[in-house]
């Protein structure tokens, strides 16, 4: 079990890493990606997730992300016993990933001015905000998510591609859903770095929008659990 929960620690870690990176490389000053724009924030978050299941999927499942354990672990494909510390390791995973991209980016953060635009780096915001539209959005996009890995393990894939088609995955929801709260899909994506922002004494920085962050945490669970049965319904 620590094998696999350390497994999900270096995975999110990775994700964290690489994704919340391709934002801050969009969205500082002075960055050489500065407004590089929302496709190259989607294909970054894609291959992060395809690299971070790589990097760990030797050690576990390679699940990263809260809302997909809890989902499998509701239909049966994942013991209850080893939810938490799966959570756990995903979230402090992506606490982790969130300091390392204020240290690589370390000077950009006096250098930009937009307190929002900073905490979008390490959190994800609705563009316009709806409560329960930000919460459907967010469910929807991790119904989707849930319900194609689990699709995916009914197909028969040449050894190590799997990883790629959860990469293009992640990319088709972003594009296609990704527009209207950013799509974290994944508590640990969000929370985690969202407390990293927090904490850190970062530059320049505002608020680390509490009051919307129950939805990125709680939307994701529960589309993950309505994709995990909606699969058990297929024949």
């Amino acid at each position: 079990m620590m094998t696999q929960a350390l497994g999900e620690l270096i995975g999110t870690f990775i994700l964290v890493v690489l994704g919340d990176g391709v934002v801050a490389g969009v969205s500082l000053k002075r960055s050489k990606a500065e407004g590089a724009g929302w496709i190259a924030i989607t294909l970054g978050w894609g291959l992060a997730v395809t690299l971070g299941v790589y990097a760990s999927a030797f050690l576990g499942p390679a699940h990263l992300n809260p809302a997909v354990t809890i989902g499998f672990a509701v239909i049966g494909k994942f013991p209850w016993s080893s939810v938490l510390p799966f959570v756990i390791a995903q979230l402090i995973g992506g606490f982790l990933g969130g300091v390392f991209v204020w240290l690589q980016y370390y000077p950009h953060w006096a250098a930009t001015k937009d307190a929002p635009a900073i905490l979008g780096v390490f959190a994800t915001g609705p563009a316009i905000r709806k409560p329960w539209a930000n919460f459907f959005s967010e469910a929807f996009g991790t119904l989707i998510l849930v319900f194609g890995l689990l699709t995916f393990t009914r197909g028969q894939w040449t050894d190590g591609l799997n990883p790629i088609g959860v990469g293009i995955l992640i990319t088709a929801i972003g594009l296609s859903l990704g527009g209207t709260t950013g799509y974290a899909i994944n508590p640990a994506r969000d929370l985690g770095p969202r407390l990293a922002h927090a904490w850190l004494p970062i530059a320049n920085k505002g608020t680390s929008d509490w009051s919307y962050s129950w939805i990125p945490v709680l939307g994701p669970i529960v589309g993950g659990i309505i994709g995990a049965a909606l699969f058990t319904l297929l024949p």
